[in-house]
């Protein structure tokens, strides 16, 4: 049973052992692409006989023939020499924190799963030999951390996420690093454009409750240029409420009251969540990308093995 901690908020350490979940994913295999924009998958600019540069986990696919041998037999496990020469796509992550992902009905809060996901992401892209990169933003803060294909970029992500997150009764300083803005959807969609490289794998993580008639414009002009997978973080209690109960809610000034039997309240929150379901299902077709959904109650791994397709998109 998962702790009432670990449902509220997720540490640096608990991200960093994600990489077993991680592990446990079928990696998208690899195949020949027309151009340079492989997302989550080897170029075929990779080749033997350049300059080395690494030594990684052996991933599905991998030519055999660059497997260093006395590394495997030290480890214990088939390692993969990588060379110069081998590049890959660059991964951001657009990682939603803000007060409306301090929530859930059921399983973890929708900031844990937003956590959580974006960790796996993290250490799928960099075992793909990818560049991996994200915009962290909670409504107060906005951290920004361009593409790099190195170990370090990913624990600096993950610790990202760990501070950014919400905690009960926490009242924390914001670092010094970070960007004092209106940090929104939008903000961050913005930040994006001028972060992102043309032809970058890009995954918006965030519940999308915050969308305006600004979002889709800035959806579709990441999408012109880039791969854009967004992965909507619901719960149950956000889309069906129950016939019956009295039931709070906790918010900024303390728990909010409502009694799912008055009918009047079920009339007022089904219109309103049709009005936005309806809103969001506009944004995502006029933008051209592709929603998917996770649940609070799902559990990251398992939703991701069945949204990453072959070729590391969103099926």
């Amino acid at each position: 049973m998962i702790s009432a901690q670990a449902a509220t908020h997720i540490d640096l350490p608990a991200l960093i052992r994600l990489q077993a979940d991680a592990r446990a994913l079928k990696l998208p295999a690899a195949r020949p692409v027309r151009s340079q924009q492989a997302g989550l998958q080897r170029s075929p600019l990779r080749g033997r006989g350049m300059a080395f540069a690494e030594v990684r986990q052996y991933q599905p696919g991998d030519d055999i023939r660059s497997i260093d041998w006395r590394v495997t037999a030290r480890r214990q496990s088939p390692h993969t020499k990588l060379y110069e020469e081998e590049r890959g796509r660059p991964v951001l992550l657009l990682c939603d924190l803000g007060p409306s992902l301090f929530f859930a009905s059921t399983g973890a809060f929708k900031q844990v799963r937003c956590a959580q996901l974006a960790g796996i992401l993290s250490w799928l892209a960099l075992w793909s030999g990818d560049q991996i990169g994200g915009i962290v933003f909670n409504g107060r803060e906005l951290n920004v951390q361009r593409p790099a294909r190195r170990k370090k970029s990913v624990l600096r992500l993950l610790d990202t996420l760990a501070k950014q997150q919400k905690i009960p009764g926490d009242q924390r300083v914001s670092d010094a690093r970070t960007t004092s803005v209106t940090a929104d959807l939008d903000t961050a969609l913005s930040e994006a454009r001028r972060v992102a490289h043309t032809g970058s794998r890009i995954f918006i993580l965030s519940d999308f409750l915050g969308v305006t008639p600004e979002t889709s414009r800035l959806l579709g002009a990441l999408a012109r240029h880039n791969s854009v997978s967004a992965l909507r973080i619901a719960d149950p209690l956000e889309l069906h409420l129950p016939e019956r109960g009295r039931f709070a809610v906790a918010g900024e000034d303390g728990p909010v009251w409502f009694d799912a039997s008055n009918s009047r309240f079920q009339q007022a929150w089904h219109e309103k969540v049709q009005h936005h379901e309806a809103e969001l299902a506009n944004c995502f077709r006029t933008s051209g990308v592709r929603p998917a959904v996770v649940m609070t109650g799902d559990e990251p791994a398992v939703a991701l093995q069945s949204l990453l397709g072959p070729r590391g998109r969103i099926g």
